[in-house]
């Protein structure tokens, strides 16, 4: 295994950290004990060096995979083994902003690269390198292995989608909800509360097989024609109450359920929607999720949660929008066979 860290972004601190532990998982990693120092940074061990493009590619609150260059080194002697790897390189410390004030280290880092046959090329380099300091007060030399696309979720918010809604889950959370059920290419997926399509939309393009639910048949439509337009196909959408309808096949087994339940708002629930429906749902199809499988179900902050044959393994507060606070709550169904 190859540890190593990710830089999370700063906009739901809590989630992005539950994010990257579940992302690592989902790839064949874990996540390690992080310094308490450095909230941004989470420690993580992937199995393969590919494995950092994949979590990359994966993460939708963070910034980069980073991997140590100077465990044993000082940093101007790890700054100049990488220089004599030749090629272009670019230094900059974690969290400070480009173009700021002077940083001795990071001027020396430069000095030694150069000095050992790099060359410093601060906008197109080859590679990046990033300074950070630790609990002990002094400096690691991180090199950045992966970085996050943080244009994409931008190419997918509601206004640019075909069908619109006035709320809609952001991408960048449906991302990370998808990435908490550790959602992974080939495997079922279902949202019995399908809305716009957001939350199947980001597992899909995460590789899964799409399967959803809605009682409004305008919100069913809508949902293909977003997913179309975001290239993902669904296997099975169905228009009926999800606590009676069924699929064409009532064997399928899901490896995970992600939805967000339309709480407080006037919906195709036939008006406000009740926690009892909401509770009836998850009765209904939790058990059809396979041993080990999880549910991220997204609820209003402070609401009693559904009594779920399972482990309750995250439950963060996330502010959705100007004054709506949304608790992503993860649970897991013990990884062992059904009688």
């Amino acid at each position: 295994m190859i540890e190593g860290w990710v830089e999370v972004s700063q906009e739901s601190l809590s989630l992005a950290q539950a994010e990257v532990v579940a992302a690592a998982e989902a790839v064949g990693g874990s996540a390690l004990r992080s310094d308490p120092l450095l909230p941004e940074l989470v420690a993580v061990e992937v199995p393969s060096e590919q494995s950092w493009a994949m979590l990359a590619k994966r993460l939708a609150l963070a910034r980069r995979c980073l991997v140590v260059r100077s465990d044993h080194d000082s940093l101007e002697a790890a700054a100049a083994r990488e220089g004599r790897r030749g090629g272009s390189a670019a230094f900059r410390r974690i969290g400070a902003p480009s173009g700021g004030g002077v940083d001795t280290a990071v001027l020396d880092c430069g000095r030694a690269y150069t000095s050992a046959g790099g060359r410093i090329d601060l906008v197109h380099p080859a590679r990046r390198y990033w300074l950070v300091r630790d609990s002990r007060d002094a400096d690691l030399l991180l090199e950045e292995v992966a970085s996050v696309d943080r244009s994409g979720p931008a190419q997918r918010v509601m206004p640019s989608l075909p069908f619109r809604r006035p709320v809609s889950l952001p991408p960048r959370l449906a991302r990370a909800a998808a990435n908490l059920a550790r959602v992974s290419p080939g495997q079922r997926v279902l949202d019995p509360f399908l809305g716009t399509g957001a939350l199947l939309a980001e597992a899909g393009l995460l590789g899964a097989r799409l399967y959803g639910i809605d009682r409004d048949p305008a919100m069913v439509r809508g949902a293909l024609r977003n997913l179309s337009h975001l290239g993902v196909t669904a296997e099975a959408l169905v228009v009926g109450d999800a606590r009676q309808v069924e699929f064409d096949d009532p064997s399928i087994v899901f490896g995970a359920i992600v939805t967000d339940p339309p709480y407080g708002r006037s919906s195709s629930t036939g008006g406000e929607a009740s926690v009892d429906l909401v509770h009836e749902v998850v009765d209904r199809w939790w058990p059809r999720v396979a041993p080990g499988g999880r549910l991220t179900l997204i609820v209003p902050s402070g609401r009693d949660l559904p009594d779920i044959d399972g482990t309750l393994r995250v439950r963060v507060p996330v502010r959705v929008h100007r004054s709506l606070t949304r608790e992503f709550c993860v649970y897991e169904r013990a990884n062992v066979s059904r009688s």
